[in-house]
């Protein structure tokens, strides 16, 4: 789908939150049958453990029933009160990744210390062993050699 139609749908659809893991699409349909007809109903899951995360999407066919279900906020659904609120529009370029890779690039073989010599958090056999004594060239590339090699996952 285009942008402006994810929009569109997106304006037709509410998030609803708090709920009870065990539940169905075909339970969350009916307890927003009444506000108007239902396009589909996504139920998030952890895409790791497959466990449901507590909460989901209902899209309408048309915005009226955004309404009419956004009234049903703190109603009870299988004991639980839900809350439902208007699906927000994710806007693009918004970053998503929350935070997963930031600060990566601080260095993902180690970091330069003084004297541009390379320092790699890896257990070094032999690091005394003309190391630091060695000629500057001769060092750096030694352990720019042993860097290449050092994978950090």
């Amino acid at each position: 789908p285009t942008p402006e139609e994810k929009e569109e749908a997106d304006r037709r659809s509410v998030y609803v939150g708090n709920v009870d893991y065990s539940s169905t699409a075909k339970e969350l349909e009916q307890h927003f049958r009444g506000c108007g007809t239902i396009n589909r109903v996504t139920i998030l899951c952890d895409k790791f453990t497959g466990n449901p995360k507590g909460f989901s999407y209902i899209e309408f066919s048309d915005e009226a029933s955004v309404e009419a279900a956004v009234a049903l906020h703190e109603s009870l659904f299988k004991g639980r009160q839900i809350k439902v609120s208007v699906k927000r529009t994710n806007q693009p370029g918004m970053n998503r990744g929350r935070g997963r890779g930031r600060g990566f690039g601080r260095g993902g073989m180690g970091f330069m210390g003084p004297g541009g010599m390379m320092y790699v958090p890896v257990p070094m056999s032999g690091f005394g062993s003309g190391y630091g004594g060695s000629s500057y060239r001769g060092s750096r590339g030694r352990s720019r050699g042993r860097a290449s090699h050092y994978t950090p996952y």
